[in-house]
């Protein structure tokens, strides 16, 4: 049976809007940023504060993938939580998350999903901040001259020393707050933000310091900045991987190199059918990727990958990169040996190659030594791979 926390505090996650000026498509919360959507990253920043109940006011029609989203931020903490359907209006919205406050809750906080990286300091910090008579907001100095204008007409300056950029959360004690929402409605008034409307029945308000990363998510550049403050270019930035791989000759069957079969050719020992080629790839592509080695994943502990071939080496591959969120840009590998005569089947060892791989550029190329070391001796063919991998996320 799950353990649930009895908190008194609760936040109310403010997730409905359309996001029109998003032009995504979707609603605005459920907008991907990495792969996990704006919603889930405000999730995250939620229940990495103190425990407190969470009620999420999803769009109407996407009560379930709200739900779900916050059936997977809440796993493993047990934390009080529901979902609720939003209203016309932001204010609407919030009231039909207030309706939902479990019993023994004092303090209530408005958050606005699209501040989708809001620290947990600053959620908890506004939580303390709250009392039984006052309420409590994060703000920004605002750092602009700000001016005041008729149409296109500058009329004159505003001195912004008098002025704050609200954020969200904001909190209010429970009781204080529901009396003003209910005055607010019985009157029509339309606020803003909470913090207007609890004013606006005579409530205090005090400020404390904002954060840059809880900025709202408003326009596509919103959403491309939050985008780069969760992976910075550099993290983004293309990877490389080098493999090598060494086969001696005096396998049975037939020689399997580059992901073809050669008949007549002398085999390679090895494993899994010996591909020096294509087992050079793997270590190229795992390397850039910083997901370990051929061995790690294909070796003898691995009796499945006995006597595999390339394409199964090399999708298997591809999989994990794909999963661990990179894109192959191309990989280059060149073998040093005396045989097979190489060039008349390049093509088509390439096409083979890039197939495993999803259509990733793949080039081969074969050289000799001259008759100096193993491969010039024919004991064996020794192979060089590089591999170019892209962060997608």
């Amino acid at each position: 049976m799950t353990e649930y926390h009895v908190p008194t505090t609760a936040i109310i996650v403010v997730a409905a809007g359309s996001g029109t000026r998003l032009g995504a498509g979707a609603p605005k919360a459920l907008v991907d940023l990495d792969g996990r959507t704006v919603l889930r990253h405000a999730l995250d920043g939620v229940f990495a504060a103190a425990p407190m109940q969470v009620i999420v006011v999803a769009p109407a029609g996407h009560e379930q993938t709200v739900a779900d989203e916050l059936t997977e931020a809440n796993r493993d903490r047990g934390w009080r939580s529901a979902v609720v359907t939003g209203g016309e209006t932001r204010q609407q919205s919030v009231a039909a998350g207030l309706e939902a406050l479990g019993e023994g809750i004092e303090t209530v906080l408005v958050h606005d999903a699209a501040r989708a990286l809001t620290p947990a300091t600053q959620i908890d910090a506004v939580a303390a901040a709250v009392t039984p008579d006052a309420g409590a907001i994060p703000a920004l100095a605002v750092v602009d001259t700000l001016k005041r204008v008729d149409g296109d007409a500058v009329v004159e300056a505003v001195d912004r020393a008098v002025l704050a950029a609200a954020q969200t959360p904001q909190g209010f004690p429970r009781a204080v707050l529901e009396a003003a929402y209910a005055r607010a409605t019985a009157a029509g008034e339309e606020h803003t933000d909470d913090a207007a409307l609890f004013a606006a029945a005579g409530g205090f308000v005090r400020r404390i310091p904002g954060s840059e990363r809880a900025f709202k998510i408003t326009t596509p550049a919103d959403l491309e900045r939050a985008r780069m403050l969760l992976h910075p270019p550099t993290a983004r930035m293309p990877r490389i991987g080098v493999g090598t791989d060494v086969h001696a000759f005096g396998g049975e069957g037939s020689l399997w190199l580059a992901g073809l079969e050669w008949p007549g050719e002398q085999p390679l020992s090895g494993h899994s059918d010996g591909d020096a080629v294509a087992h050079a790839i793997v270590d190229a592509l795992l390397g850039a990727a910083g997901l370990g080695d051929i061995g790690q994943h294909f070796g003898t502990a691995h009796p499945e990958y006995a006597g595999a071939h390339a394409d199964v080496f090399l999708a298997r591959t591809a999989r994990m990169l794909t999963d661990a969120g990179f894109a192959i840009g191309n990989v280059s590998v060149q073998f040093q040996g005396n045989r097979p005569r190489f060039s008349a089947r390049r093509a088509e060892a390439e096409a083979v190659l890039s197939a495993a791989l999803g259509g990733a550029s793949v080039s081969v190329s074969a050289t000799t030594t001259d008759g100096l070391g193993f491969p010039g001796r024919g004991e064996g063919i020794a192979v060089t791979a590089v591999a170019l991998v892209i962060p997608r996320r």
